[in-house]
């Protein structure tokens, strides 16, 4: 054949396929941000947050109030592990009562908002009867419980406030009366101002804020409208601001913002050395144990300013983890708040969220230097047991109200527990009928739905 020296016809070759284009390959932060999104968007993401927040919280200040505490209660010839024990003692309790009040329905809840609201306000009167209240540091807020154990009642009261105005404006919007402005200041109103004036009795005027700011936080949710937020508040700033003036300790404490002397008579030592054992603490810290400031320098070490000791021991990284877990609380408590249908839980959660975030912002912020000395205990870290109990407690209401999402209960509900798969896993390796395990699947997705359609 002619053009080829064989005498075989040439060979037709297949026309070369294009090349596929590739996919371009996706940005590795986008692709992060994506899956972060994802994982925050799953149903029991707030369920998560907030057990596990909580716990972490508690058990890192279990610690640092044991190292805090050690040179205290020496000072004082106790045992080093003193302060520890009584911690210890009131986490365990307060871990029952968060149990407990996980496992509660709603229902139990609202029925338990008089009965709290009443004990605390007969407690806070007692505190005020001559040989039953206690007096420290110059305040009378407290009672002997025998032994070496007090109990302070103004902090029983945030969480009474908390479960009866979400009671009361719950009950409230199902008969439609928050439009009208009485209907949504009274009881509400004169009741927080009844429970105000019990604990400035006592002269607590850092409990007071809280107690204020967790009203605030109610008439928010319930959606006050401006001029009587502002009258509300204007209110409030006038008392706040005579009660101030009226008082030369207080005074003295609006005068320590941002000081770095000690200043005349030593006013301003506490908030100075705070932020000495901050300043010294570097990015990691001196060690666990090795703080200079608590050996009798800064006053309240393991109360009031344990977050200093915490930077001055863990340094920057280990004060920006215990803040980076109030934000997660604090974020996950919105979270059920806004997703919740039922009037009760939301106004619930946005109290006890308001109640956290505000006492966590105003203790860290007193002992950076930014704001005045509130004496309140940073929550769930701080030494005190009557702190710590109602705390505890409020979490569980937080972690209650998370169970009760429709999308997080019927995610429960399709959980397996792992003895129950290890059980199937022997049964399908010896051979036997897998018949009753789908059946049993079938019957949990059924309960499953069920669940998930209950509101």
């Amino acid at each position: 054949m002619p053009g080829s020296r064989t005498g075989r016809p040439p060979v037709q070759r297949a026309p070369r396929r294009p090349l596929a284009a590739r996919p371009p390959h996706d940005n590795p932060v986008r692709t992060f941000y994506v899956r972060v999104r994802k994982a925050w968007d799953r149903p029991l993401t707030a369920y998560y947050l907030i057990l596990g927040g909580s716990l972490l919280i508690t058990v890192l200040g279990l610690v640092m109030v044991y190292s805090a505490s050690q040179i205290t209660a020496l000072q004082l010839s106790l045992p080093g592990s003193y302060f520890f024990q009584k911690q210890f003692l009131a986490a365990c309790i307060g871990g029952v009562l968060m149990l407990a009040a996980s496992r509660m329905p709603v229902r139990l809840h609202r029925a338990l908002a008089y009965p709290i609201l009443a004990g605390s306000v007969f407690l806070m009167i007692l505190v005020q009867v001559p040989g039953i209240g206690v007096a420290v540091n110059g305040n009378q807020n407290w009672i002997s419980v025998g032994g070496p154990f007090q109990l302070q009642p103004s902090e029983f009261g945030k969480l009474a406030l908390v479960l009866w105005g979400a009671d009361l404006l719950a009950r409230k919007q199902d008969k439609r009366l928050l439009t009208q402005w009485k209907h949504m200041l009274v009881p509400l109103v004169p009741v927080a101002f009844m429970l105000l004036g019990l604990i400035m009795l006592g002269g607590d005027m850092g409990t007071a804020i809280i107690l204020t700011a967790i009203l605030f936080g109610l008439l928010w949710l319930a959606g006050a409208p401006t001029r009587l937020f502002a009258g509300v508040l204007s209110i409030a700033l006038t008392l706040g601001f005579i009660l101030i003036k009226t008082s030369p300790n207080r005074m003295a404490r609006l005068a320590c913002i941002g000081a770095t002397d000690p200043g005349p008579n030593d006013q301003c030592w506490q908030a100075v050395h705070g932020i000495y054992a901050l300043a010294s603490g570097g990015l990691f810290g001196s060690g666990l144990g090795a703080s200079v400031e608590k050996w009798g320098q800064l006053p309240e070490a393991h109360t009031d300013f344990i977050f200093a000791i915490t930077g001055e021991e863990l340094g920057l990284a280990g004060t920006l983890s215990v803040l980076a877990l109030f934000a997660a609380l604090g974020y996950a408590g919105i979270r059920v708040a806004g997703r919740t249908e039922d009037p009760f839980v939301r106004y619930a959660a946005g109290g006890v969220t308001t109640w956290i975030t505000a006492q966590a912002v105003i203790n860290v912020g007193a002992v950076l230097g930014l704001l005045p000395i509130a004496g309140v205990p940073l929550p769930l870290f701080s030494y005190g047991g009557s702190a710590l109990l109602p705390t505890m407690f409020a979490i569980g209401l937080l972690i209650a109200f998370a169970r009760e999402d429709p999308a997080a209960r019927a995610a429960l509900a399709m959980r397996q527990p792992r003895f129950g798969r290890k059980r199937a896993a022997v049964r399908g390796s010896a051979g036997e009928n897998a018949g009753p395990r789908r059946w049993n699947t079938m019957r949990r997705r059924a309960s499953a739905a069920r669940s998930s359609g209950e509101r």
